[in-house]
């Protein structure tokens, strides 16, 4: 039987289950990732299982998100992360050497191999040819200790590329053309696979853009074969001895297929607050900018930055506006400061950066004051850049060098340049030397700053769950108005009665407080729940404020099984009605026994009335939750997660 990309392999680390689309699997897990805003969380629940050194293939802690150094917190958990890679088995990539994806995909990703990282942008290696999740920090730790990663089946979308683009239309207009066709909840519970003739047209650092952002669709994960492109790749990087050719069968099945003519298509740009608020840039050109910032996992790549600096040749920054460019890792730093592209950026007045995440995260860069910014990242939310007046828009690297050159937006067709084509390197400057490898002495000590408090802990389940509704909230919620990112939050991270401090602080500053009062409660939302980042945060510091049930009409999946691990019940309405129906300060009532048979049973004390909430909880699920999580499930016995 034919089967596709995605099948493949899942297949071949298939633990348990079946390859039928919404079902529950097992998968084994080969490598893993963490970055230092999710890490440090997710060692600590690592030490806590007990374990001498990591059990999978490889598995990595970068440093790239908290690098702001303001106060002793950062540092404190650089030192910590160090000290824990060194003692469990696990490579270190320092401050400085780059962003956990963009270094993933250039020194160890490796087609056909499954990777989980603690950052909802994993999927990126889906540009190598893996099968790259996002999860949170508690699957990660979980995956270090060699058990298996549980998730649905997902479905697979065949996106199928025809033609080749055109100059100065990028991957990134292809994957803005993606999410204007499908939005934010359209890749929910699938795989997206890129097939087609247009695909051989795409180096791995433009697939990689792709399946970078189809995070945004809320998709499982994205993937690419592995051809020619990721051979060239890999040889550049050194690695070729890690590739080999993988692709889906002649006449393979997908459960949904769509079609992009490359041809056709045109730069694009999200407005907004929102990644899927795409159109044409020609539809709004001419708009003032204050600031471009490019970088970031998404468009950080030696094919961006050499696109850039073509652009900017001869020419300055508009004065009216404020640039900057952080490369994506040292290595791509080293190759535009070896063939002198460096110095052109530099020339043209673009403020330098950290090799790091940065401004995508809110971690400097602010802009000023009701700016129009325009950055090649990969999310727009409300005051995720800092500045919560700002107004943020999502483009490709030529469309933000066209904003710098013209100080308005501008379709970068419209410059009439010389088009380019820019070639991969034939050889990377390869320098690992700011990438620890693992000790070979468990005997380390690891080093713990006072910002660095121990796992709080969730109780088992109690029969009935009662409490008030703390909080009422619409559709789209993101895990940025749930737990904030930012300089200032950011640095709390290992300090969950600290950072719990500003949960839902976006929506209601008064969240903390009031859910401490009532004793905890619950949380109503509407759909697509807690997208965006993977960060556990979002639902470890709520249920250390005492949150014991999230009931929404529609989850994204990293949120719900973050919920899951922590112990927090996530229940679905059955009727959309009855989410009109309940208002903050209502008492309500769930039936914990009724979460093995379904509806659950929930009364509304308040309004005198039931309310059936349904679930996708597998046993396992329901089990966990009981138990108080995953990491409480775990101290009972590994065997059984």
């Amino acid at each position: 039987m034919s089967s596709n990309l995605t099948q493949k392999i899942i297949q071949n680390h298939l633990v348990e289950g079946e390859l039928k689309s919404g079902s529950p699997i097992s998968i084994r897990i080969d490598q893993t990732l963490t970055q230092d805003a999710t890490g440090t969380m997710a060692y600590l629940q690592f030490e806590a299982l007990d374990l001498k050194r990591v059990r999978t293939e490889l598995s990595v802690s970068y440093v790239d998100h908290n690098t702001l150094q303001s106060g002793f917190e950062n540092a404190d958990d650089h030192r910590f992360l160090q000290s824990a890679a060194a003692k469990y088995g696990i490579y270190f990539s320092r401050p400085g050497n780059g962003v956990c994806h963009q270094v993933h995909l250039e020194r160890f990703g490796v087609p056909g191999k499954t990777l989980l990282g603690s950052d909802s942008h994993t999927p990126t290696g889906g540009g190598l040819g893996m099968l790259a999740i996002g999860a949170g920090g508690l699957d990660v730790a979980l995956a270090m200790a060699g058990q298996p990663f549980h998730l649905s089946m997902p479905r697979v979308v065949n996106v199928r590329l025809k033609g080749s683009l055109n100059a100065y239309v990028s991957a990134k207009d292809i994957i803005l053309e993606v999410l204007r066709m499908l939005t934010v909840k359209g890749g929910v519970g699938k795989v997206m696979e890129y097939t087609g003739e247009g695909i051989k047209t795409l180096s791995v650092p433009e697939r990689a853009t792709m399946t970078n952002m189809g995070a945004e669709l809320g998709a499982t994960s994205s993937v690419f074969p592995s051809d020619e492109q990721t051979r060239l790749f890999l040889r550049a990087q050194g690695r070729e001895k890690d590739w080999s050719p993988l692709n889906a069968d002649e006449g393979a099945g997908y459960d949904e297929s769509l079609e992009i003519d490359l041809s056709v298509l045109e730069p694009m740009i999200a407005r907004p607050h929102m990644p899927d608020n795409v159109v044409k840039v020609r539809e709004i050109q001419g708009k003032t900018v204050d600031q471009v910032a490019l970088g970031s996992c998404t468009n950080s790549s030696y094919r961006d930055f050499m696109t850039v600096a073509h652009m900017m040749k001869n020419k300055k920054v508009h004065p009216g506006v404020s640039a900057a460019i952080a490369p994506g890792s040292r290595q791509v730093l080293m190759a535009l400061v070896q063939n002198g592209q460096w110095e052109t950026m530099l020339q043209s007045g673009f403020r330098v950066l950290e090799n790091v995440c940065g401004p995508c995260i809110g971690m400097g860069f602010a802009p000023n004051t009701d700016a129009v910014t325009l950055r090649t990242f990969n999310r727009n939310f409300l005051g995720r850049s800092g500045t919560k007046s700002a107004n943020v828009y999502l483009c490709s690297p030529e469309t933000a060098a066209a904003a710098a050159i013209t100080g308005s937006i501008t379709d970068p067709r419209d410059l009439s340049l010389p088009p380019v084509r820019i070639a991969m390197p034939e050889r990377f400057p390869i320098d690992d030397s700011m990438i620890l490898p693992p000790g070979r002495d468990d005997h380390v000590e690891i080093k713990r700053g006072p910002n660095i408090q121990p796992l709080p802990k969730q109780s088992a389940l109690p029969g009935k769950l009662q409490g008030t509704v703390l909080l009422k909230v619409g559709d789209d919620i993101t895990t940025d108005h749930i737990m904030p990112a930012g300089a200032k939050i950011l640095p709390l991270r290992s300090n969950i009665p600290a950072i719990s401090e500003y949960v839902f602080s976006v929506i209601d500053a008064s969240f903390a407080e009031r859910a401490r009062a009532a004793g905890g409660g619950f949380v109503i939302g509407g759909q697509n729940y807690g997208q965006g980042s993977s960060r556990e945060h979002a639902a470890l510091a709520p249920m250390y404020l005492g949150v014991k049930a999230v009931i929404v009409q529609s989850f994204a999946r990293i949120h719900l099984a973050n919920l899951v691990n922590f112990g927090i019940v996530p229940l679905v309405f059955e009727n959309s009605a009855d989410y009109e129906a309940i208002d903050p300060d209502d008492q309500l009532e769930i039936d914990v026994s009724s979460l093995e048979k379904q509806p659950v049973q929930a009364f509304n004390r308040t309004k005198n009335r039931s309310v059936h909430l349904i679930h996708s909880l597998s046993r396992r699920d329901v089990e966990m939750i009981k138990a108080g999580g995953a990491l409480a499930l775990a101290r009972t016995g590994m065997d059984r997660i």
